[in-house]
């Protein structure tokens, strides 16, 4: 994928993705989704466990493994199609895609600036104010790059 197309995509994401950054409301509940629209509902682990043609105790281990992080995405749409559902998966950023990008370039140019700036001091030269210059320069060649350097290093 060229730089171009990588920018385009990461902002595109970054829309779609943006308004669900701050959903609480989408947190898991404690006992989980599973048995929480179940319940709601008024349907029983056996009702269920009919729905998606799997006995009552296997609907008991099934709500277990979604609370654990153990259950399939398969079990999961599975158990959501049943209970009049649809499965929404998504990996959510904390930050958006472009702050992540800029925020790890910027530690890495500081990086390659503070190597740089120590052996000056070890020949005795005088860093310069160009500094937030040069971070900044730098920063926005590595935004601008490939994008694989800046996860090379971790």
């Amino acid at each position: 994928m060229k730089t171009n197309e990588r920018q385009t995509a990461r902002k595109a994401l970054d829309r779609r993705l943006g308004p669900l950054q701050d959903s609480v409301s989408l947190t898991r509940p404690r006992r989980g989704w599973i048995r929480a629209i179940r319940e709601a509902l008024g349907m029983t682990n056996k009702q269920l466990g009919a729905r998606i043609k799997v006995t009552a105790p296997r609907v008991v281990a099934i709500q277990q493994s979604e609370i654990t992080g153990a259950i399939t995405l398969k079990s999961l749409e599975r158990a959501a199609d049943a209970l009049g559902c649809q499965l929404v998966y998504a990996l959510v950023p904390r930050t958006s895609l472009q702050h992540q990008v800029e925020e790890r370039a910027l530690e890495l140019a500081r990086q390659q600036l503070a190597t740089t700036q120590h052996t000056m001091a070890l020949e005795d030269q005088r860093v310069s104010d160009e500094d937030d210059w040069q971070l900044a320069s730098l920063t926005r060649k590595l935004v601008a790059g490939s994008g694989k350097i800046l996860w090379d290093k971790f």
